[in-house]
């Protein structure tokens, strides 16, 4: 099945080579190349991946990720950024973005991660419970955990009929853990399934989504009673809370 892809990158040549080697791997390529015409695309939410450009002329990469995320359906996003430093690729990904790449990339490289995230989704709609990232179409059924009702066609978590205010990746992170009540997942594998490919090194993401994530749904999170640590290895959830 073909996927469609919203390529939005202000360097026209960059954006031309990025969409040949996406239609090489099946894929339907739009190209946007300024701020504000790629976050009118992205809005429209016909797309299954979105490439941002970090700096665009209108409106920044960064913004339109916020906004995309600010809204109820979730669409993959992969940064591209010119920029090196650590503290540049971690914006990213609090941000919300999935993935990023920094200029410059070898081709090879954008490909794996972009059928990477593809695989996310796949994994997802075929109800196997490893990934959390989700896209349109269907999706695995609602269930229940202790007192929480989490709902990954919807990408919801519920408590008492009440919705909790959780990011993208809070909610993929949960749903993940709550996949697998009493496995242990290092930092590492969390960054890995959870995040995907390509992020080794930023564990200290993982323990800052875990603090955020604690402060919503526990409901006492200096002592979690679902999503515990396991000192030295890293966190489970919680058997009894299942």
């Amino acid at each position: 099945m073909s996927r469609r892809v919203l390529v939005v990158e202000d360097d026209h040549d960059l954006a031309g080579l990025v969409a040949l080697h996406l239609r090489d791997i099946g894929c339907e390529v739009e190209l946007a190349h300024d701020g504000t015409k790629g976050l009118a695309r992205a809005r429209a939410g016909d797309s299954d991946l979105v490439i941002l450009d970090v700096m665009l002329p209108g409106v920044s990469g960064l913004d339109i990720c916020r906004d995309l995320r600010s809204g109820t359906r979730y669409t993959p996003i992969l940064m591209l950024t010119a920029k090196s430093t650590e503290l540049d690729r971690v914006t990213g990904l609090e941000t919300g973005a999935d993935d990023y790449l920094t200029k410059p990339f070898s081709i090879l490289e954008l490909n794996a991660r972009v059928k990477a995230l593809f695989r996310r989704v796949e994994a997802l709609h075929g109800g196997g419970g490893d990934s959390s990232a989700a896209g349109s179409g269907d999706a695995a059924p609602a269930f229940t955990v202790g007192d929480l009702r989490i709902d990954p066609g919807r990408r919801s978590i519920e408590r008492c009929g009440e919705t909790l205010p959780l990011t993208a990746r809070e909610f993929d992170l949960i749903h993940h853990l709550a996949c697998h009540p009493g496995r242990v997942f290092s930092r590492s594998q969390l960054l890995d399934r959870v995040w995907g490919y390509g992020h080794e090194g930023y564990e200290h993401t993982v323990n800052s989504h875990i603090n955020r994530l604690r402060a919503k749904i526990e409901r006492n999170p200096s002592e979690p009673e679902m999503i515990v640590t396991v000192w030295g290895v890293g966190y489970k959830f919680s058997e009894r809370a299942a």
